[in-house]
């Protein structure tokens, strides 16, 4: 099993790591290439926008479903809440037509993504040492479904609860729910990228542990530091100013920071053997120093050192 698996190892690097190698491209036929997989990356996005636009006022209603439903993973199901219906007003003659805009174009950059890395991926590979793209690829590989896990997290389970909350504290409060098109839209999106984003701190952190800029002791003194941020990050970038919303977005942040400390402990950058074994020739606190062994040929001055004798002097 293990010859087997050595054998795939060096097919792998013979066959497809090493032609990619760089070709010492000049650095005009860099930009060329840059200025080419870029231009592809915006067509096949636009050519997603396309569709996306097309299904607009679907993907609309999609961004609706968390206002007044919670999500049950039991059933998987979306379960009606008890509050009343919700409509939706615009403010501005082109209001309605720019969220649809909006929501298509980011719907467009999700589904095109995988795309867009693998263009990148192609303009930076022949760059990298073959060490690198064995960690860089898994890296951009995990990251994108990370991404991905985060939105979905966000719809299904963040959303439903912090609408509810908002929307039945005013209704409590006497006030009668009515909402802008592009305020809800905002709000929902915003919610859907931080998210995305916020998945991505342990893989963050871990790829900083591996190029040695921190380690998991590091991430354990600054704990109570990182717990401030993700407030202050949470109340910076919560649409809405309540202390709720805010709990919501900086909980899971520190969550995957504790998450980050595991995976850089594990993962991260080893020390190596030499500065392991630096300290192994201090004596213990409390040890007594050991003599020096007399050596006869390295002698001080003025020492005298006799010859050993081959017999007994009588």
């Amino acid at each position: 099993m293990a010859e087997g698996l050595k054998k795939f190892e060096k097919w792998l690097h013979d066959s497809v790591f090493k032609p990619l190698e760089d070709k010492k491209m000049p650095v005009m036929e860099h930009l060329v290439e840059l200025q080419v997989r870029l231009t592809r990356a915006v067509i096949a996005t636009g050519i997603v926008f396309v569709v996306t636009f097309f299904y607009a006022d679907t993907l609309v209603q999609w961004l609706r479903i968390p206002l007044q439903n919670m999500f049950v993973p039991g059933s998987l199901t979306w379960v009606p809440t008890d509050l009343p219906t919700v409509p939706f007003v615009f403010l501005a003659p082109a209001e309605a037509l720019w969220q649809n805009v909006k929501v298509a174009g980011l719907f467009a950059v999700v589904l095109a993504t995988p795309y867009i890395l693998w263009e990148i991926w192609q303009f930076v590979v022949p760059g990298l040492h073959v060490h690198e793209r064995r960690f860089v690829g898994p890296f951009v590989l995990l990251s994108t479904v990370a991404f991905y896990a985060g939105v979905l997290f966000s719809f299904f389970f963040v959303l439903p609860f912090a609408l509810n909350f908002l929307i039945s504290y005013g209704v409590n409060a006497g006030f009668i729910p009515q909402l802008s098109i592009a305020q809800y839209v905002g709000f929902a999106l915003w919610f859907l990228m931080v998210f995305g984003v916020i998945f991505e701190v342990p893989l963050a952190i871990t790829l900083m542990a591996k190029l040695g800029w921190v380690d998991a002791p590091f991430l354990k003194r600054y704990r109570k530091w990182a717990f401030l941020g993700a407030f202050l990050v949470a109340a910076i970038l919560t649409p809405t100013p309540d202390p709720f919303n805010q709990c919501i977005m900086a909980l899971p942040m520190y969550f995957f920071y504790e998450v980050g400390i595991v995976s850089a402990g594990v993962f991260g950058k080893k020390r190596p053997v030499s500065d392991a074994q630096a300290g192994a020739g201090v004596p213990a606190a409390g040890a007594k120093p050991v003599a020096p062994v007399p050596n006869p040929v390295m002698a001080a001055e003025g020492e005298y050192v006799g010859v050993p004798s081959s017999g007994r002097r009588r």
